[in-house]
């Protein structure tokens, strides 16, 4: 299977480039959200911190999330439970996607075709298929698309990606990405760090199949994804879980730590991945493992990363549920979006501590998405990007779910010499639903 994308660097630019040509540096821009969820609302206070950008339409198939967020605004935007209703409106420039996973690639698709641009919520899509027809589309469009990895535009990361280009740690040879959360029965994990809400100390548990909650159109939710009974953990949150809607937590939280690593060390695609893991110690509904390992190989550098949700050891920082080890031959810079450490090697004496005043990038990277789409400027993180670093994560998935390792053509774009493998390069979409209509 061969997946298609804009040939050339010089052409992916030309055609952001084309995208906002009409609109001036002081003009409004007019925004619609697709996903009314916790994220989908919290993007909105953030792109409201420019005062020229309005929040004129909102979109979601909870009718309670759509009027709380309604709410939230003023003026109040139009509401609709169909975001092609949404995206049929010609006064929208942009729009905002924070949907649950399985529903990234079709609104995105769809709103690019509609004359709009995007800011899509990581990960861009559910399949390696759906990256590439992304990609391909944005090309072809001249629509600019922003992924929501918005690490590319912390400050903290570019200071840590000035430290190694400057060699501060030496010759690098190994990288680690983790993500670290004890949800088992003992597990003391301090959830305020998460959404207490959202987060079970347990797991997930087995509740029963019910009918979904009032106001939900669950037919809707469901969309492209295998009809079933509603289940309360497979809904909101929770979805993230299972495969139907989602990769799990390497995908959900290791996309931020890979795509780091990629810009920080200027890494492209993987020749080949291996994962293991399983469903080791939470006995609950989930398909996703509760512990996983992926080794991702790059000339001259060997990469990991990590889930493990039975035990909550954050390698360096006992306060983050996540981080990178950057490992060289002059020390190890240990980064989380709290800030670096650098912890010398050989003759080296002195740690290196990032400066308090650094960001992580949430704020300054939706604002710079809304500059890209007033002056034409390539997005901070373009949709090509995000391709290669969702991609590389869900050809983890691929080896785990298969077994073996996987060997990525880079120039074909497939997955060499196993037919197994390569079918979960793309999936089944439930009528009426596809990525062409």
């Amino acid at each position: 299977m061969l997946l298609v994308m804009p040939t050339t660097r010089r052409q992916f630019i030309a055609s952001g480039t084309l995208a906002a040509a009409a609109l001036g540096a002081n003009d409004s821009i007019r925004a619609g959200l697709i996903g009314c969820g916790g994220r989908g609302r919290s993007l909105l206070e953030l792109f409201q911190k420019d005062p020229s950008c309005r929040i004129v339409a909102i979109a979601d198939v909870d009718q309670g999330r759509l009027e709380e967020t309604r709410a939230s605004l003023s003026p109040p935007p139009a509401t609709y439970s169909d975001f092609r209703r949404l995206l049929d409106r010609n006064d929208i420039d942009a729009v905002i996607i924070a949907t649950p996973d399985h529903w990234h690639a079709i609104p995105a698709l769809q709103a690019m075709r509609s004359g709009k641009n995007v800011y899509l919520e990581k990960p861009i899509g559910h399949t390696v298929e759906e990256g590439a027809m992304l990609v391909a589309e944005a090309g072809r469009s001249g629509r600019l698309v922003e992924v929501g990895l918005q690490q590319r535009s912390g400050t903290l990361f570019a200071d840590a990606a000035r430290l190694i280009q400057n060699g501060t740690l030496g010759r690098i040879s190994m990288v680690h990405c983790l993500n670290v959360w004890n949800q088992s029965d003992s597990g003391n994990l301090d959830y305020t760090i998460l959404r207490p809400a959202h987060s079970r100390a347990h797991g997930l548990g087995r509740p029963p199949d019910a009918e979904p909650p009032v106001g939900v159109d669950y037919d809707f939710w469901l969309g492209p994804a295998p009809k079933r009974r509603f289940n309360p953990n497979r809904f909101h949150w929770n979805y993230l879980y299972f495969w139907d809607y989602s990769g799990g937590m390497v995908i959900t939280w290791g996309v931020h730590m890979l795509d780091s690593v990629r810009q920080l060390l200027g890494l492209g695609w993987p020749s080949s991945v291996t994962a293991s893991g399983g469903r080791h110690v939470l006995d609950d509904m989930r398909e996703t493992p509760d512990t996983l390992v992926v080794v991702f190989d790059y000339p001259n550098l060997t990469l990991t990363c990590s889930v493990q949700h039975a035990n909550a050891f954050p390698w360096g920082n006992p306060k983050m549920d996540h981080g990178i080890q950057i490992m060289g031959t002059k020390g190890t810079m240990l980064l989380t979006r709290e800030g670096y450490r650098i912890v010398p090697e050989g003759e080296n004496t002195t740690s290196i501590v990032s400066p308090a005043s650094l960001d992580a990038g949430d704020g300054a990277h939706q604002l710079r998405f809304l500059e890209s789409v007033r002056s034409g400027k390539p997005p901070v993180c373009g949709i090509r990007e995000a391709h290669i670093s969702t991609a590389s994560l869900q050809l983890a998935n691929i080896s785990y779910r298969t077994g073996r390792k996987v060997f990525w053509d880079q120039a074909r774009q497939q997955i060499t010499g196993d037919s197994g493998a390569s079918r979960y390069l793309t999936k089944d979409y439930r009528k009426p639903w596809s990525l062409t209509t």
